[in-house]
């Protein structure tokens, strides 16, 4: 099977873990483990989220991400993530500069990281990324189809290893696969574990609950980038954070008509399956759009104001769960980065709050940043509509 359809393609079973991909890189990082008690340059052999066999020489030092926001991902396994980067693409430095503006008040040496891509995926250049002399290059599903073979294969020759990692097209099955492979690379196994061990007890307890015996699914409409890109709706239906809606107990209505990661929902349609609950996704990227403003940085006066001009858009506010305060906002973001159980616990919440009264987001998010994020998160993540 081609390498871009394995990336693509679902993990068996739609399930927080890929067990079988999980089994074998938890094997590998005994393995590297072992290895590293008993030589500090041991060589390391991993199975990435591609289900390729990758051998580095000894854990990365000069990295090179093709998705500068996984910087985030190497922020909860390393004190110094910026340390590590030998080149970057541009996404996070562009497209989401309040975070990037928390990452250089920590780390100021991100100013100096040669820039590999731009803002898309097909800015990316292999010959930029060569040129600074990595010892690994993180790739991403995300890549334009056709590209991923053709990169690998250039990486390959140049004796640069090469793995894919998922935070996006499947995060549920895929986000702490990635994380692992990127502990094992690093050498930071015992960080990855940790955190892979808080992460599964969070997303544990929210399933567990979810068992019990008739348990009724609320029809859930969760509008991404509300009020930004023209009128209602542009929809996440199957992947992506649309798959958090099922995970976290709720129908999603758009996965009835799309079968795409994304799509659009016609305001007609909306109004005909009239949902119990409403969710707007948003972020700092929206602002002066009329859209959801709502994040980092972002003070819960100003993500109040916005969420209240997003539902009052014709035909929005006709809907069940606005008539009846069932509205909610979610920072769009939080999802294509492995502190999404932030996500989960928010929509558990939203969707059954006679299960999880006790479920506390702000709590989970206080402890990652204590006890794992080398980046603090802070701001407006998740909103309820203020009467």
């Amino acid at each position: 099977m081609p390498l871009a359809r394995c990336l693509r393609r679902p993990l068996p079973g739609r399930i927080l873990l890929g067990r079988a991909l999980l089994g074998r890189i938890l094997l590998g990082l005994m393995a590297a483990a072992v290895l590293a008690t008993g030589a500090a340059a041991a060589p390391i052999t991993l199975t990435d989220i591609a289900g390729r066999t990758v051998t580095l020489p000894a854990p990365a030092r000069r990295i090179v991400l093709a998705e500068g926001r996984q910087l985030f991902a190497l922020a909860l396994i390393d004190p110094d993530p910026v340390a590590r980067l030998a080149g970057w693409s541009a996404d996070l430095k562009r497209r989401d500069v309040t975070n990037y503006a928390r990452v250089k008040a920590r780390f100021p040496a991100v100013e100096d990281i040669p820039i590999v891509g731009e803002e898309s995926d097909a800015s990316f250049s292999v010959e930029k990324a060569l040129s600074v002399q990595p010892d690994l290059v993180v790739l991403s599903g995300r890549l334009g189809a056709g590209r991923p073979e053709q990169m690998v294969q250039q990486f390959t020759a140049a004796g640069v290893p090469v793995v894919f990692v998922d935070f996006y097209a499947h995060p549920l099955e895929n986000t702490l696969p990635s994380l692992l492979i990127l502990g094992q690379a690093l050498g930071r196994t015992e960080q990855a574990q940790a955190y892979a061990a808080f992460y599964t007890a969070h997303m544990q307890r929210i399933s567990e609950r979810l068992k019990a015996p008739g348990l009724v699914r609320p029809k859930v409409l969760m509008e991404a980038h509300a009020g930004g890109f023209g009128e209602c709706c542009n929809v996440p239906a199957r992947g992506s954070i649309g798959d958090f809606i099922p995970f976290a107990g709720g129908h999603n209505i758009a996965a009835d008509m799309v079968t795409a990661t994304h799509g659009h929902l016609s305001l007609e349609y909306v109004l005909a399956a009239d949902p119990a609950i409403y969710i707007a996704t948003g972020g700092p990227h929206l602002a002066g759009t009329g859209g959801l403003v709502l994040g980092p940085e972002v003070p819960e006066a100003e993500a109040q104001a916005s969420l209240r001009r997003v539902v009052a858009r014709p035909g929005v506010a006709e809907l069940q769960a606005v008539r009846t305060g069932q509205v909610h906002g979610l920072y769009h973001n939080l999802v294509n980065m492995p502190v999404n159980v932030l996500v989960a616990e928010a929509l558990a919440k939203w969707l059954h709050p006679e299960l999880f009264a006790d479920l506390d987001p702000q709590a989970t998010l206080a402890e990652m940043n204590a006890r794992f994020l080398a980046i603090p998160l802070a701001g407006s993540y998740w909103i309820d509509l203020a009467p």
